[in-house]
């Protein structure tokens, strides 16, 4: 009895021996595909900048209540030679000192190819919206020094395209530094209503 119980017992030990060699070999031939294909790809992210700032309004009002209207222009270039990217949501908004002081505005899905360029000009506004009292007195001190730093935020999904293979979707975060420069208005450009800044600010992308 002792016998066969042995027996079993040592099938049993080469088998779990297989099935891990298996399992390694499976694991080493699965991430030499992935270096293979990172090699071959070179995948980068994409590049974003916030070109321009045009303040239509921005009025800080009591009991800490702001509004605001800015258009931005915001261009976004795919370096990659061989992956294209699907920007299937993408919401747009400002912040300052982390609160959000904008609407959430939606920039329409798209599709951008290899070394492709896409340009959005998104207006983004928010009308009495309250501010935390700190940040009311930060933003009208400011203002009266006469310059602001937001944050132009973008948050979405995006999925990349590779030949025939498209990937599953993934959350994707653009954080933009505006510096507004209230006080000296020969740095800006009046356009109708408000007045146009140039930033040319390089964005930090993250997936």
């Amino acid at each position: 009895m002792s016998g066969k119980c042995s027996h079993h017992e040592g099938k049993r030990k080469r088998l779990i021996k297989r099935m891990c060699a298996g399992l390694l070999i499976f694991n080493f031939i699965l991430i030499v595909i992935i270096l293979l294909v990172w090699a071959v790809l070179q995948p980068r992210k994409p590049r974003f900048v916030l070109q321009d700032a045009t303040v239509f309004a921005f009025n800080v009002s009591s009991p800490n209540f702001l509004t605001s209207n800015f258009q931005v222009t915001i261009s976004s270039r795919n370096p990659n030679d061989k992956i294209g990217i699907y920007y299937d949501k993408l919401d747009v908004y400002a912040t300052y000192h982390g609160q959000q002081i904008t609407y959430y505005t939606a920039i329409p899905p798209t599709y951008q190819g290899h070394k492709d360029v896409n340009v959005w000009s998104p207006f983004i506004y928010g009308t009495n919206v309250p501010v935390a009292p700190y940040n009311g007195i930060a933003l009208s001190q400011d203002q009266a020094d006469g310059t602001i730093l937001l944050l132009i935020k973008i948050d979405g999904r995006v999925r990349w395209k590779v030949g025939t293979f498209v990937s599953g979707r993934y959350r994707a975060h653009v954080r933009c530094d505006a510096y507004i420069n209230f006080g000296i208005q020969n740095t800006g450009i009046s356009v109708g209503n408000g007045v146009k800044y140039q930033l040319s600010q390089r964005c930090r992308f993250s997936v």
